[in-house]
């Protein structure tokens, strides 16, 4: 588990440095973007167990493949301990994003975009106990299903920077966006 977060971090920092030499963002022209987002992120929904909100790191890519239209793969990361019970759980959900934008729609400022998305994929959990567990202390599993809709907006501090504020059905997150 802690390969795949090291490779996932090193992946989305390669993807940084390529993100300069991109053009600039303009009405209809929402892909190229690297988005990393920190929040909460809902945890009953999807991984069986409801512990509530948890802290969350998201990353994603965004490619045009339409006109307002985006795909981006993500990859998440949650992490949750609970002291009563004496284990920790790390989740990580990993997919695609669909994002639909409707500044033409709304006519808004360039300054700002307005978007509908939904994220499909699965997620990776890994749950470690403390001492007393008469079981397996750690273990693996893949849930089959992550599905997550949103809505959210960005505010464009520049060409290239932005701010984001992304509302969903279970994770949730406010970050920066390159251009």
């Amino acid at each position: 588990m802690k390969k795949t977060i090291i490779i996932s971090l090193l992946f989305a920092t390669l993807l940084s440095f390529n993100v300069s030499a991109q053009k600039s963002h303009s009405k209809g022209d929402f892909g190229n973007t690297l988005n990393l987002g920190l929040g909460l992120g809902g945890y009953s929904g999807y991984y069986g167990n409801a512990v509530g909100s948890l802290p969350v790191f998201s990353v994603n890519y965004e490619f045009d493949v339409a006109k307002n239209f985006t795909l981006a793969p993500f990859i998440t990361f949650l992490s949750y301990r609970n002291d009563k019970y004496y284990y920790r759980e790390t989740v990580m959900p990993i997919g695609g994003k669909g994002t639909y934008y409707f500044d033409e729609l709304l006519n808004a400022n360039s300054k700002w975009d307005f978007y509908m998305a939904g994220s499909l994929g699965f997620s990776m959990v890994k749950t470690t106990w403390d001492n007393g567990y008469y079981r397996d202390s750690n273990y693996q599993t893949v849930n089959p299903l992550f599905l997550d809709l949103h809505i959210g907006t960005e505010l464009h501090l520049s060409n290239k920077v932005g701010l984001f504020l992304d509302l969903s059905t279970g994770v949730s997150t406010v970050g920066l966006a390159i251009h």
